[in-house]
């Protein structure tokens, strides 16, 4: 399955970030990082796809005829598309046994 690589911080700095910002001075248990982790992640691509919209529009406006090109070229590359839910079925078939193929060719035989 293809997945863009997503911008997530690592877990060692969404911890001292969250040991940073702990006003309450209560410890915090380091065994369980998920809410944190996500909420980083998240914040990291949102900054992400904001700085490379701003880019991409100043390469639109500055760059001539070619540039709207070039920027939906970058775009396209940055930030694909998730994959449709029916190519998400497709490789998880794999994770499963279907000895007649029958899932595989069932869920090929649905347009996208």
């Amino acid at each position: 399955m293809t997945t863009p690589n997503p911008i997530t911080p690592p877990l060692e700095l969404v911890q001292q970030w969250g040991h940073d910002a702990n006003l309450s001075g209560v410890p915090h248990n380091d065994e369980h990082w998920a809410y944190e982790q996500h909420i980083a992640t998240r914040a990291a691509q949102w900054g992400a796809d904001q700085e490379l919209e701003a880019c991409l529009r100043l390469v639109e406006i500055d760059g001539g005829e070619d540039a709207y090109d070039f920027a939906r070229y970058i775009r396209a590359a940055r930030r694909p598309k998730p994959p449709s839910l029916k190519q998400q079925a497709l490789d998880r078939c794999n994770d499963y046994i279907d000895p007649d193929g029958i899932i595989r060719l069932a869920l090929e035989a649905i347009n996208d």
